[in-house]
């Protein structure tokens, strides 16, 4: 089948799979959102969020749709290696803007699966997993089992420690250049060709990222700085950071 053997399919499937993650990015940022206005508000939604079946399958569906961007990615790298050198991507023009981002996708990538690993220890290591392990009958103290619909106590603690913040802006700079030049690279594998509308397009996707990662940024800077209801949390300074951090 043309969708998996050719190489323009592989692109319309990281594609639609690169503009999936970028939706759930949006609700996942306006969810963060809450925390800086209300903790009891961001806490009811992660409580929602938490062990369901719905959240389940929607965890899955994420983590299979990272899994199919990941794994195309590479084998389209591999293969614009290997038939053009250092190029990575087949497009018809570059924009010179994304020209940076463009050559270095594979490590932009790199680094944001190290990000995703490091958000999942701090955030859904405490939070889901415990809950998923709880119904499966495997034990899990209580402590951590009252605490996970904790987020916005998570959010406190984690962005107080000033290694992490850091981390966590890089990351998200990271994902910026990634998806930047992501975005116009899907739209132009699923057809918008033309000069004028590619050109909207790229200025609207643009906007659209950026306005993604300034809304992370405003948590990290806000758990950092213990502004709005995360400055009501009282932070532990040895939960506040880890070992290392310190």
């Amino acid at each position: 089948m043309w969708l998996f053997n050719s190489s323009v399919g592989k692109k319309v499937i990281m594609s639609v799979s690169g503009l999936g993650l970028v939706l759930f990015l949006l609700f996942h940022m306006s969810m963060n959102l809450v925390a800086i206005f209300s903790t009891e508000g961001y806490n009811m939604i992660c409580e929602f969020l938490g062990a369901n079946w719905y959240a389940l399958v929607g965890t899955a569906g994420l983590a299979a749709l990272v899994l199919v961007h990941l794994v195309y990615a590479f084998v389209l790298t591999l293969q614009n290696r290997k038939a053009r050198g250092s190029q990575r991507y087949a497009v018809v023009e570059k924009p010179k803007s994304v020209e940076w981002a463009s050559q270095n996708m594979l490590a932009l990538g790199i680094v944001v699966i190290l990000g995703l690993g490091l958000h999942l220890f701090n955030f859904w290591a405490k939070m889901q997993l415990p809950e998923v392990l709880h119904m499966m009958g495997m034990h899990v103290e209580p402590v951590v089992m009252e605490n996970v619909a904790n987020g916005s106590g998570y959010i406190a603690s984690t962005f107080s420690c000033p290694v992490y913040a850091i981390l966590y802006i890089v990351w998200l700079a990271a994902l910026w250049f990634h998806l930047t030049h992501g975005f116009w690279s899907a739209i132009q594998t699923l057809g918008t060709n033309n000069k004028v509308w590619f050109n909207r397009v790229k200025v609207f996707g643009n906007v659209f990222v950026t306005i993604i990662i300034l809304g992370f940024l405003a948590v990290v800077v806000a758990g950092y700085f213990g502004l709005g209801a995360l400055g009501q949390i009282e932070v532990a300074a040895p939960a506040a950071c880890c070992t290392p951090c310190c």
